[in-house]
């Protein structure tokens, strides 16, 4: 009996849980790029046979590859705009993946590597200037404990180069202060390394030293009451807490720059690179798999090219 799409998909789905340990944000995505897939290459009449039987994953080729970019350069989202280029990417990076895992599984269908992805124009990289890095870290109230821990938080982003997940999963104990450093789990399951400025860790200090409770999170609200439950762990920030942290302070230091927490983590890439850090050191402080991710941030920090047009341009001699 020949295996359904669907189905293959689950299994892939559970390949990349199981086997490639990708996060939960990974394969929900993936889930729902590969459903939008399904849906467009096995539609069903309203009595639930295939209008198109013949449409199995042996038969997909570039022709109908080439369809279903059609398709989606015509879709909308929530907003009621046309996918962006980057956004098709995306599905179509998930099923080329997805066709990789049938092949290594020794089912027929299109060779991967036949798709190319579609050029996208190249986004200019947001990230802040040191003087709007200390502007915006020194927004929050100090002499409440809410505005510590937020001090902490905006600290804390820009010394290590945290993303957004790796800062809400960490616990009370798992910080060493002293020793300015501590391990984290990234994206796909790779453990690094993280270090932590002096500044940082004199505010963490001083959150920590400002904290009575026994929770377990490192980072915790103060809103909506107290919940002591599993260890305090419904205390615990979440992803779109730190979000709306960190967007109050830069609306509070009318930053002409929209910074992101993720924009944090840019600033603190760009940071080292200017200041004469190596690329493949910043590739591991980042938890990056590639360096070629990495070098998006070369253009705006290559110092050797900046040397170069500082010494041989007319415009900077006397």
């Amino acid at each position: 009996m020949t295996t359904s799409l669907p189905e293959l998909v689950d299994q892939f789905l559970e390949h990349l849980e199981i086997e490639k340990n990708a996060s939960k944000l990974t394969i929900r995505n993936y889930r729902h790029y590969l459903r939008i897939f399904c849906e467009w290459y096995s539609p069903l009449s309203p009595t639930g046979i295939p209008l198109f039987p013949e449409k199995t994953i042996d038969k997909l080729d570039l022709g109908i590859i080439r369809k279903y970019r059609v398709y989606l350069s015509n879709q909308v989202d929530d907003r009621g705009k046309t996918l962006e280029k980057v956004t098709q990417n995306y599905y179509v990076i998930a099923l080329r993946s997805f066709l990789r895992f049938l092949i290594k599984n020794d089912i027929k269908t299109i060779e991967p590597s036949k798709i190319d992805l579609p050029k996208t124009e190249s986004r200019s990289l947001k990230f802040l200037e040191r003087e709007q890095v200390e502007r915006l870290v020194t927004m929050p109230d100090t002499s409440k404990e809410e505005g510590i821990r937020d001090r902490a938080i905006l600290e804390l982003l820009f010394s290590t180069g945290l993303r957004v997940s790796e800062l809400v999963s960490l616990n009370h104990g798992q910080i060493n202060v002293e020793r300015r450093e501590f391990g984290v789990i990234g994206k796909g399951g790779r453990a690094r390394v993280v270090f932590i400025s002096d500044r940082a860790a004199e505010w963490i200090d001083r959150y920590l030293a400002a904290r009575t409770d026994a929770f377990k999170p490192l980072f915790i609200r103060y809103s909506r009451g107290v919940d002591e439950a599993d260890d305090g762990e419904k205390m615990r920030l979440t992803v779109r807490s730190i979000e709306r942290i960190v967007k109050k302070y830069v609306q509070l230091a009318r930053l002409p720059v929209d910074a992101t927490v993720h924009t944090m983590r840019h600033s603190f890439a760009t940071d080292l690179l200017t200041n004469g850090a190596d690329l493949r050191s910043v590739q591991e402080m980042l938890g990056h798999k590639n360096i070629a991710t990495t070098q998006i941030y070369t253009h705006v920090t290559n110092k050797q090219l900046r040397d170069v047009h500082s010494a041989f341009h007319s415009g900077n001699k006397e």
